[in-house]
């Protein structure tokens, strides 16, 4: 793709950066079928190579339009299209710029301001986040309808292990809202690196990992969010700590970014490049010690596994979730179109709740083909999202695994 971009961007990194990746396309169209929304829409415009289109455009100097706006808020950047595409196109970087540069050009309706505002400030404050969860199970029945269907009942946690490892220790990204949505999987998720003899050093001055601002058009908050999580973990990082584990697929494919995202930040790039060396999917570590593991006492046997976009697209781990659970005595139903997104997408499901709920429909009717016990996956997005129209229950794979206990 020629490209001739304007002089407000051409000069700069990010503009150096997207002129490569615009030039990478070559118009194929083998994104198109992979597309959720243009699955959906059928429309040119709400396909990758039309939003590629659309962002070069306003990158050559065209005057961001409503038009534009609305169809890059319709992008899940689930990029499926990145696994598709031969030749390599980085969609998700260059959608996250294009979203930013729309954003300064297009005022929003007041409304869709102060709601996308009330997310990056709600959000990523795990204090107030569940506060305000706790508020809402109170007055559950005062609260509109779109709003009540996302208020969880609480679940017991397991207790955090002791710490009693002191030859091996991972850091753990505990995240903003997963603490509150689904207390479990944190301390299940250490209980069970416990058993295989690996220790977990909590950071309390670790919430969010910076994704929710990074993707709504807000980087320059999320690299601050980035700084602040650097700066915690990096006393840690220098004692020797071995991997940083991040259950939430979503929030893993952040941190393996943050090398890319804070490259041209002179005090923090090699800092940034360290941690997204040792961000790690949960996946990463129990594989390699399957012989250990066995399904949980009470957990079903027959389940279905959602692949999140972020675990098959952006960190490129698809199938061995799969093949871990198959291998220590689960049997894993069939999941046909895995590759498509469930619709929940981070903030997705909450400001185009339409389309989310088409997308979570098809997404259920997949997994829902084997006549599974239970649903499991690797995101406490898709988790809630699909959980809140779900038949079966839906619960992290973490929770369905045990560690056997060392002589």
């Amino acid at each position: 793709m020629q490209t001739n971009l304007a002089d407000f961007i051409k000069d700069t990194a990010a503009g150096q950066e997207a002129d490569e990746i615009l030039r990478k396309c070559t118009h194929c169209g083998f994104c198109l079928a992979n597309c959720p929304t243009y699955r959906i829409l059928g429309d040119e415009l709400d396909s990758p190579r039309g939003r590629i289109y659309q962002i070069k455009q306003v990158l050559e100097g065209e005057p961001a339009t409503e038009s534009i706006q609305l169809h890059l808020d319709r992008c899940l950047t689930c990029r499926a299209c990145e696994t598709t595409c031969p030749s390599g196109v980085e969609y998700g970087r260059l959608a996250d710029l294009g979203r930013e540069i729309v954003e300064q050009q297009v005022p929003r309706a007041p409304t869709q301001r102060w709601l996308r505002l009330a997310l990056r400030s709600v959000l990523p404050r795990p204090r107030l986040f569940s506060s305000l969860m706790t508020l809402g199970r109170i007055a559950r029945p005062l609260v509109p309808n779109p709003l009540r269907k996302k208020i969880r009942k609480k679940r017991p946690a397991p207790a955090w292990p002791v710490n009693t490892q002191t030859n091996r220790f991972v850091l753990m990204l505990e995240g903003c809202v997963q603490p509150t949505l689904e207390p479990p999987i944190n301390p299940q998720t250490a209980n069970i690196l416990d058993r295989l003899g690996i220790g977990v050093h909590r950071t309390p001055a670790v919430t969010c990992c910076g994704a929710i601002d990074q993707h709504l058009g807000a980087p320059e908050k999320a690299a601050d969010q980035i700084r602040r999580n650097i700066d915690a973990w990096w006393p840690l990082v220098e004692q020797g700590a071995e991997a940083i584990v991040v259950n939430a697929s979503g929030c893993g494919a952040q941190v393996k970014d943050y090398g890319h995202l804070l490259a041209n930040d002179k005090n923090y790039a090699e800092k940034a490049n360290k941690i997204s060396e040792l961000a790690v999917d949960p996946i990463e570590l129990l594989e390699k010690n399957a012989d250990q593991l066995k399904p949980a006492e009470n957990a079903p046997r027959r389940i279905a596994f959602q692949t999140p976009c972020t675990l098959q697209h952006a960190q490129k781990l698809n199938g061995r979730v799969d093949r871990l659970l198959a291998q220590i005595g689960f049997e894993l139903t069939p999941v046909p179109n895995s590759h498509i997104c469930c619709g929940s997408a981070g903030t997705y499901s909450v400001l185009q709740p339409e389309l989310a709920t088409e997308l979570r429909d098809q997404k259920l009717a997949s997994l829902n083909t084997g006549n599974p016990e239970l649903i499991a996956t690797a995101n406490i997005g898709c988790l809630t999202h699909l959980d809140e129209a779900s038949d079966i229950p839906v619960r992290h794979w973490l929770e369905l695994i045990d560690a056997k206990h060392q002589p």
